[in-house]
């Protein structure tokens, strides 16, 4: 289900850059626009998404830890522990 939740993520976020894309090559046909301005939109756009990405990542990793501690899981800490005695 998880990897379900982050497929839909990105396919999602690819679909809304080509939307972003299409509708900003329309500003440039009609000179609302320069081809410069798109790439540093779009450049702009890119480093705010990688933020957005990594920042995610953590969260997520933050989460999946409080789950398996409340779960009362084993961690790999754990087993490596029990495979030393």
């Amino acid at each position: 289900m998880l990897k379900d939740l982050l497929y839909l993520g990105v396919g999602g976020a690819l679909l809304a850059k080509e939307k972003v894309e299409e509708q900003l090559q329309k500003l440039v046909k009609k000179g609302r626009l320069s081809e410069e301005e798109v790439k540093k939109i779009v450049e702009e756009a890119k480093k705010r998404g990688e933020e957005e990405e990594k920042r995610a990542k953590e969260e997520l990793k933050k989460l999946l830890k409080e789950i398996v501690a409340e779960l009362d899981l084993a961690t790999k800490k754990d087993i490596e522990k029990l495979c030393k005695k």
